[in-house]
């Protein structure tokens, strides 16, 4: 027996390593269903590279509608119909794409990206991206529609250590999140795939043009932003 006793803790320690991997992210994604996240690992990132740490956790009902409306219409404008937070359709192009040799532009919902930012590291690497898409389904089964875009609105990056709707609109429009224009929500949605290097409050040309068809865009999806409220 005492020389199987290391093997046998060794095997305990690795179920108990197995069970946490598996139970642990479902328990905190349902905690996190009712509680407001604190901190995500991008913020400490950027913390660390001397970018600060600006957020202010607000309810749903205190972002204006039409940031929650912009942000489906640049990022993700199937969100309100997506089954496991996927969009499968785009996958499937993506897949194809590489095995014709060509670059993948990214097919991430904002249920993938509220899953990546709450648990992992920012970049591309293939772990990464598996780890990504086992933790997608598991928040689009835990967590309302709606929850999903609040936890998003108020932890995404809007800007250099700015995190949240309501710090965003803060810092680059001196008002409340509740209070946003149309045309100031569609230039914080559209600053979300470069916020270190865009700006909603000095646009440059390319960002302002897009902003203006992010705001047409929002006011055509009609029953697409049927979720949002």
């Amino acid at each position: 027996m005492r020389l199987r006793l290391p093997g046998l803790l060794r095997h305990r320690w690795l179920k108990r390593l197995g069970l946490a991997f598996l139970l642990g992210p479902p328990l905190l994604i349902l905690f996190f269903r009712f509680v407001p996240v604190p901190v995500t690992p991008l913020m400490l990132l950027r913390a660390a590279q001397g970018y600060g740490l600006s957020k202010d956790w607000v309810p749903y009902e205190q972002i204006a509608p039409s940031l929650a409306r912009s942000v489906i219409a640049s990022e993700d404008n199937l969100f309100c119909r997506q089954w496991l937070g996927f969009d499968f359709q785009q996958l499937r192009g993506q897949v194809e794409a590489a095995l014709e040799g060509d670059r993948p532009r990214g097919a991430s919902t904002i249920t993938m990206q509220v899953a990546k930012n709450l648990f992992l590291w920012p970049g591309r690497d293939p772990l990464r991206k598996v780890l990504e898409a086992w933790l997608t389904p598991q928040v689009a089964l835990l967590w309302p529609r709606q929850r999903v875009l609040e936890v998003y609105l108020n932890i995404v990056e809007f800007g250099p250590g700015i995190y949240g709707a309501e710090a965003a609109a803060q810092a680059f429009f001196n008002r409340p999140a509740a209070r946003l224009t149309a045309a100031q929500a569609a230039r914080l949605a559209v600053v979300l795939p470069n916020p270190l290097e865009w700006s909603a409050a000095s646009p440059g040309p390319y960002v302002q043009n897009r902003a203006d068809l992010i705001r047409r865009r929002a006011g055509q999806l009609g029953e697409l932003l049927d979720c949002a409220g």
